[in-house]
C-alpha cells in the first residue's frame, strides 16, 4: 500500500508539473505561434494559453513597433563621390506564424536587408540628391524594404536617413562652392541696384533738362550738405550760367 500511495504522489507531482509548463501568459502586444508535433497550428494570444505537453511548443513574438538602427555603410554615389550613411528603420510583425515559418530570424534578416538596400539606393543617386532630397530618398527605401519583407509578414512603416559623411576634401570643395555662389549672388543684387539707381539718375537728368530751375535747387541743396558737415572743406559757388556761355 505505501508503494502504491508513493506511486500515486509521484504521478500528481509529474502531472502537476506538467501542467504548469503547458501554461503560457501573453501580454496584450504579443502572440504565441504554435507547433504541434512539428506542424503550426497558427498564432494564440494575448492572455492565458495552454499547451498540450510534449506534443506542443510555442514561439513568442513581438507586435510592437522595433527601432533598428542601421549601422554606417560606405557607398559610392552615381556621380563616383564616396560617401558614409547611417539610417534607423521603423518595422512591425503584421503576421506572426509567416514572421516564424517564413524566415529563420526577422530581426537579422531585416537588418541585412536595410543595410543592402542603403548601399544600393546610394550609388543610385548623385550627392546634391542625397543632400537636398532626404525624404525623396526615404520614401525610396521604405518602399523597397516593404515590399521585400512582405513575404516575411513584417510591415516597414518608415525609413530615416539619419547622418551622410563626406569626405574631407569634398567639403572643402562644397564650401567653396557655397562661398562663391554667396559672391555670385552678391555681385548680382550690387548690378541690380546700380542698374536701378541709372535708371533713376537718367530720369532726374530728363526732369532737370526740362526744368533747368531744379539743377538750381539741387546745386543750392548740395552746398547746405556740404556747409552741415564739419570739416575743413572750402567751396567756392560758381554760376552756372557761365557754363551754358562756355559751351556757347
Amino acid at each position: 500500500m505505501e508503494v502504491l500511495g508513493g506511486g500515486f504522489v509521484f504521478i500528481l507531482v509529474i502531472g502537476f508539473v506538467l501542467m504548469i509548463a503547458s501554461v503560457r501568459v501573453l501580454n496584450e502586444y504579443e502572440r504565441g505561434v504554435v507547433f504541434r508535433f512539428g506542424r503550426i497550428q497558427g498564432a494564440r494570444g494575448p492572455g492565458v494559453i495552454l499547451l498540450v505537453p510534449i506534443a506542443e511548443r510555442m514561439v513568442r513574438v513581438d507586435l510592437r513597433t522595433i527601432t533598428l538602427d542601421v549601422p554606417a555603410q560606405d557607398a559610392i554615389s552615381r556621380d563616383n563621390v564616396t560617401v558614409k550613411v547611417n539610417a534607423v528603420v521603423y518595422f512591425r510583425v503584421v503576421d506572426p506564424n509567416r514572421a516564424v515559418v517564413e524566415v529563420e530570424n526577422y530581426l537579422l534578416a531585416t537588418s541585412k536587408l536595410a543595410q543592402t538596400t542603403l548601399r544600393s539606393v546610394m550609388g543610385q543617386v548623385e550627392l546634391d540628391e542625397l543632400l537636398s532630397q532626404r525624404d525623396a530618398i526615404n520614401h525610396k527605401l521604405q518602399t523597397i524594404l516593404d515590399q521585400q519583407t512582405e513575404p516575411w509578414g513584417v510591415k516597414v512603416s518608415n525609413v530615416e536617413v539619419k547622418q551622410i559623411d563626406l569626405p574631407a576634401e569634398m567639403q572643402r570643395a562644397m564650401a567653396r562652392q557655397a562661398e562663391a555662389e554667396r559672391d555670385r549672388r552678391a555681385k548680382v543684387i550690387s548690378a541690380a541696384g546700380e542698374f536701378e539707381a541709372s535708371k533713376k539718375l537718367a530720369e532726374a537728368a530728363a526732369v532737370m533738362a526740362k526744368e533747368p530751375m531744379t539743377l538750381q535747387l539741387r546745386y543750392l541743396q548740395t552746398m547746405i550738405e556740404i556747409s552741415s558737415d564739419r570739416n575743413t572743406t572750402t567751396f567756392i559757388p560758381f554760376p552756372i550760367e557761365l557754363l551754358k556761355l562756355i559751351n556757347k
